[in-house]
């Protein structure tokens, strides 16, 4: 058996409950082979053959000659080309059916008993016997001394059955005959003299030898005995001899033909097990060739004396080289233990069996193996080494590998994921001493990234997330864990005691980075971020709390503007239920009709007349009353209502623009949402049809994140809405983040100046004048129109005029009116005066933002209104003393002292003791305001 099929059957119990590729390939191959482990039937029941076991003798040489001979040319030569398994091999020979060798191998061991039976005769008798007795006696001892050749030849596959009998023929029925015939003629040549006792005697003896020589050839056997014994039976006489010899024939001759079918059957037997042997052997040599398994072997010592050959040409080394060598020079057994699976040393050591333990292979590459095997012992209970297998677990530890990041990383940009973030905060938060389980957690959203995906496509979207993961990991370093959530959503888990101060610098950090120009498809990219800042255990003691905190301070830091960060307070969780209410309102108020236009004169200042109406969104809620824009637009956006309530604006202004006189147009704004819908078109022809008007009195007012995508989408809709007949104004020039490259093809016909260039343009130092000029200069080289927005004084209105703007828009001439108050302005003519203040007062920004106010070291809780860089308007007291020194609690580590300047009707005004500033998002940035000497003097002058 080779040592193959030795592997194979020590495999199948060892293998009998686990996964590896080899136990299934075992068991196939056993299926193909049931009669292959017959020779080992007693030790199959609870040990296997030792791999020395091996028959005795003469009786071995048999079996393997007959193993040779019947297997013919089935036998697997190394130097030929392997069968195919479903092909058989079938033998050259005729098929003998008279057993499976006639004459025995150790034949000639019986012609030195003739010679020495005839000499013990001769000297029993002290006489030679007749001439022709010893000729005969001679001759048959030459035959049978040269039954070696003769069984060499009918050992021939190639012999026919004819030649193989005549072989038996001659070299064992002739001398036996003529043997018996020598001990016949001596009897009756000594019958008067000799002893015929020694004569039968001899013959007995003789007779016995031929059957131990020609056991288990009872063909050759009989014939043998037949031949041995005729002449003596014939020659006696005496009927009854010659009866018994004569039914010892016949029954001879029912036990060759009996042995013969016998032996027929074996011989069908055995050929079938030796082809399925040899297709086992193909079987495995082919699936180890393929790599998906191999097998090994070992001796007591440890020392391998079997390895596949696959498996020494990924060790890179001959299969020669291994064989000698110790089962452990195969694995990194070291890293096997850091596996987690008992070591190999131990299994090896202890003889005990084991089953699929992972081990890396000593080989230059990193390579991961399954091993399994169980130890061998012979019949008398003796170790004889291991036997096993193996397959290669190296792809699929690298799929589990894979499995595992995705499992806990972002496929897109390479951070943490969800899941693992979480389970870094739950890890700090379960520390065993309370000390430990300090941290901050910072939750990113990104401004503006759903204007990107939406206008330049997913795979741009993709493409700056990937960049804006490199920015963040690079600003936290190694202060704390970054990780993606989802969309554009971010998240950075920072462990330990931090305070404020340093939370707040590094907040700031982020926003600055993340707010730089992005290189996206060979376009300008601009966003922004803004940061909700939640600490435990503060602000929560489970990650629940935290997350949840956090995310209320993000959205507080989103209602500031965007931009900027937010620490989490108390009051946020009102603030987000109002947030949740005001949106389910919204949706109402669009169904019922709740929403309206209002509508704000557009003045040629040439002949300061109207020119037209902006149409602007209001909403008397019915609660509230009256919300700014700034506060439900957002919500509306972050809905997903922004659309709907888009197109309702554009129908709605267009009939109510069709009650005013032809040459009064109406602007609509369009959001970069609406703007990327395809429909935009169709909506635009269909509301100018039903209201029956012009399309050159509709203005479409667009901002410049439309460009951020730059592409031919965007260059088609200009091109479709053009094509309508529609006029197009680009809507607050300036403050975008798009490069000039735009106006170059897009066909505006007016270009807005925002109200944040006209705010403070005509102060002391500003710069706001320059930049007036130079985007009047562009407009009028493009043959584009200026409208200023936001004008409300006669010194901005001068300025503007000046600079060379030909629109204005703002309160110097009149406020948003509603829908009949514009038809009546317009029914009145269209000439309009301007009216307001001589001269602008500092900036002022609209805030609704809960503070506490801290006078005479008592607290009282106020709501700011509007703020500037030198004092505020805040409401919630009564009659508040004018030039009562005060502070400003704006956080917890920022106290702004300040003195009362006016109070009426619940509202206060106040001046600070010195200006504060603002980030261009609009909130205060803290590190611009600390306590000094200076300020403690101007407080105390009262």
């Amino acid at each position: 058996m080779s040592r193959r099929r030795q592997l194979l059957g020590g495999q199948q119990e060892a293998h009998g409950k686990g996964d590896s590729v080899s136990a299934p390939m075992a068991e196939a191959v056993a299926e193909a082979a049931p009669a292959r482990a017959a020779p080992r039937k007693a030790a199959a029941a609870d040990k296997p053959v030792s791999f020395d076991r091996r028959l005795p003798g003469a009786a071995q040489d048999r079996r393997q000659a007959e193993a040779a001979t019947l297997a013919g040319s089935a036998q697997v030569d190394p130097a030929r080309p392997r069968r195919s398994a479903t092909k058989p091999a079938t033998p050259s020979m005729a098929e003998p059916y008279l057993g499976y060798f006639l004459m025995s191998e150790g034949w000639p061991m019986t012609a030195p008993a003739l010679a020495i039976a005839c000499l013990l005769l001769v000297l029993d008798e002290f006489a030679l016997p007749n001439p022709v007795v010893l000729v005969l006696a001679a001759i048959s001892a030459v035959l049978v001394a040269a039954g070696g050749r003769f069984a060499a030849f009918e050992r021939s596959p190639q012999r026919p059955q004819s030649a193989r009998i005549a072989a038996m023929l001659t070299g064992v029925a002739l001398p036996m005959a003529m043997f018996g015939a020598a001990m016949a003629l001596w009897r009756y040549s000594t019958v008067g003299h000799g002893n015929v006792a020694a004569i039968l005697g001899a013959v007995l003896v003789i007779s016995i030898l031929v059957a131990v020589t020609l056991s288990g050839r009872l063909f050759a056997l009989i014939v043998a005995q037949a031949c041995l014994w005729g002449a003596l039976a014939i020659t006696s006489g005496m009927p009854v001899i010659m009866g018994i010899y004569g039914l010892g024939c016949a029954m001879g001759v029912v036990l060759a033909v009996r042995q013969a079918k016998l032996d027929r059957a074996a011989q069908a037997s055995q050929r079938e097990t030796l082809r399925a042997q040899h297709r086992a052997e193909e079987i495995l040599t082919e699936f180890e060739q393929t790599g998906q398994g191999w097998f090994w072997e070992t001796d007591r010592k440890g020392l391998m004396t079997y390895v596949s050959p696959t498996t020494a040409a990924q060790l890179g080394k001959d299969q020669a080289q291994l064989l000698g060598q110790s089962l452990t020079d195969l694995f990194e057994v070291e890293q096997g233990k850091a596996e987690g699976e008992r070591s190999l040393l131990f299994h090896l050591t202890a003889r005990s069996s084991f089953a699929d333990l992972p081990l890396r292979a000593a080989s230059a590459d990193e390579r991961w193996w399954s091993v399994s095997g169980r130890p061998i012992y012979d019949g008398f209970n003796n170790f004889l080494g291991f036997r096993g297998s193996g397959s290669d677990l190296t792809e699929k530890r690298r799929s589990e590998q894979q499995a595992t990041r995705l499992a806990h990383f972002d496929s897109l940009t390479g951070l943490a994921n969800r899941f693992q973030m979480g389970q870094t905060l739950d890890t700090l938060l379960a520390a065993p001493r309370v000390d430990q389980r300090h941290c901050a957690v910072f939750l990113l959203d990104l401004d503006r990234f759903k204007a990107v995906n939406d206008t330049m496509g997913h795979p741009a979207g993709d493409a700056l997330l990937k960049q804006v993961a490199q920015r963040l990991s690079h600003t936290v370093g190694d202060a704390g864990r970054v990780g993606r959530l989802g969309g554009d959503e971010f998240q950075v888990i920072l462990p330990g005691r931090i305070a404020p101060e340093r939370l707040a610098h590094l907040a700031h950090r982020i926003i600055e980075n993340l707010s730089q120009p992005y290189a996206i498809e060979g376009a300008r990219v601009v966003i922004g971020a803004s940061v909700g800042i939640a600490m435990a255990p503060d602000h929560g003691l489970s990650s629940e709390d935290i997350i949840r905190n956090a995310d209320l301070a993000l959205y507080a830091a989103k209602d500031n503007g965007r931009g900027c960060y937010h620490f989490y307070a108390e009051d946020l969780h009102a603030e987000a239920k109002e947030r949740r209410q005001l949106e389910q309102d919204l949706r109402e108020a669009l169904v019922t009709g709740g929403l309206e236009l209002h509508y704000q004169p557009q003045v040629a200042l040439g002949t300061q007349t109207i020119s037209g109406f902006e149409a602007l969104l209001r909403w008397n809620h019915p609660t509230q009353g009256r919300l700014s824009p700034a506060k439900f637009v957002a919500v509306a956006e972050e809905a997903g209502l922004i659309t709907q309530i888009g197109e309702w604006a554009l129908r709605t202004a267009c009939h109510d623009m069709a009650q005013w006189g032809e040459d009064v147009r109406v602007a609509v704004n369009v959001s970069p949402l609406q703007f990327a819908n395809p429909a935009l078109p169709a909506i635009v022809t269909s509301a100018l049809a039903e209201a029956g008007v012009a399309s050159h009195r509709l203005e479409l007012e667009i901002t410049e994140s439309v460009f951020l995508g730059d592409g031919d989408a965007t260059d088609a809709m200009f091109a479709s809405l053009k094509g309508i007949g529609v006029r197009l104004a680009l809507d607050d020039f300036g403050t975008g983040y798009s490069s000039l490259g735009y106006l170059k093809k897009a066909p505006f016909d007016k270009i807005k100046i925002d109200q944040g260039f006209v705010r403070g343009a005509t102060m002391a130092g500003s710069r706001n004048g320059a930049i007036i000029a130079s985007i009047v200069s562009l407009a009028n080289a493009l043959d584009m129109e200026t409208t200023a927005e936001g004008v409300e004084t006669m010194d901005e209105l001068d300025l503007v005029h000046r600079l060379g703007c030909s629109h204005v828009q703002g309160y110097i001439f009149a406020k948003p009116l509603t829908a009949a108050d514009a038809l009546e302005l317009v029914g009145k003519g269209l000439s309009m005066t301007p009216s307001g203040p001589r001269s602008a007062r500092a900036p002022r920004r609209t805030m609704l933002r809960k503070v506490t106010l801290l006078a005479s070291g008592h607290p009282y809780p106020v709501t700011i209104r509007n703020i500037s860089e030198g004092g505020a308007m805040f409401e919630g007291l009564l009659d508040v003393p004018v030039g009562l020194d005060v502070e400003i609690a704006f956080a917890e580590d920022m106290l702004v002292p300040a003195r009362v300047t006016w109070s009426k009707e619940g509202r206060t005004g106040i001046q600070f003791a010195r200006q504060i500033r603002f980030d261009p998002s609009g909130a205060i940035l803290r590190g611009e305001w600390a306590y000094d000497p200076a300020v403690d003097a101007w407080a105390k002058a009262g």
